[in-house]
């Protein structure tokens, strides 16, 4: 059996054994593929770690970048207290017609709020409207602008915010110097400011499964 065919079966018994059954979700993927959106969503037990790390953190105030059809948003949106709010961006108005019809369907519209546009102007604008700090951010774009995400949401952040990147092992491909992808270039980026940057204390950890060979970077803003 192929390693990667073994990483999709366990990711399977993981869901079967700890995630129940979820029509809402389940629809909300099918959407997402009737739509032609690309087969990027997290994997089940991925939207599940989201959702217990917002609650870990008893989250009131999320922030997103990359709604794509709202899957990983509604897994967190989820977790929020009643007078939680979430927001989100999203580049393509296609994608975020189809997640805002996902957030209906999925009952959470109410928590959450979803601009449309280049999140760099997204986020300035955000920063115009003198936002409150965020509890936890959640990166999940373009990977090349990383460590201009990084930065905003550290604007973005009090002591104690938890601010996730996902997508940052590449298959491996993040420790290649020599890669001439600027996705690689922007994640590799990423790390390094992770490392200079002393408001925040971070680690990463590689993740396989049924979305292959990758991983996330969490950490924590400092008091």
């Amino acid at each position: 059996m192929r390693q990667s065919n073994t990483w999709e079966i366990v990711d399977q018994y993981i869901t079967e054994c700890l995630i129940p059954y979820d029509s809402v979700l389940e629809e909300v993927l099918l959407a997402n593929k009737q739509a032609g959106l690309p087969p990027i969503d997290v994997a089940p037990n991925q939207g599940k770690l989201l959702n217990i790390w917002v609650q870990m953190k008893q989250a009131k105030r999320v922030l997103e970048i990359g709604t794509l059809g709202g899957y990983s948003t509604i897994w967190m949106a989820r977790a929020l207290p009643a007078d939680g709010h979430l927001v989100t961006l999203e580049l393509e108005p296609r994608h975020a017609e189809v997640a805002q019809a996902n957030f209906v369907h999925a009952g959470v519209d109410h928590r959450i709020e979803l601009r449309v546009g280049n999140a760099l102007d997204q986020l300035a604008k955000l920063e115009q409207e003198n936002t409150e700090p965020f509890d936890l951010i959640f990166i999940d774009a373009d990977k090349p602008n990383n460590p201009h995400y990084l930065k905003w949401a550290l604007q973005f952040s009090r002591p104690g915010t938890v601010i996730i990147g996902d997508n940052v092992v590449r298959a491996g491909e993040v420790v290649d110097v020599h890669s001439t992808d600027p996705r690689i270039h922007g994640v590799r980026a990423f790390y390094d400011m992770l490392a200079a940057e002393p408001s925040i204390d971070a680690t990463a950890i590689q993740t396989v499964g049924s979305k292959g060979y990758d991983g996330f970077a969490i950490g924590i803003v400092r008091g």
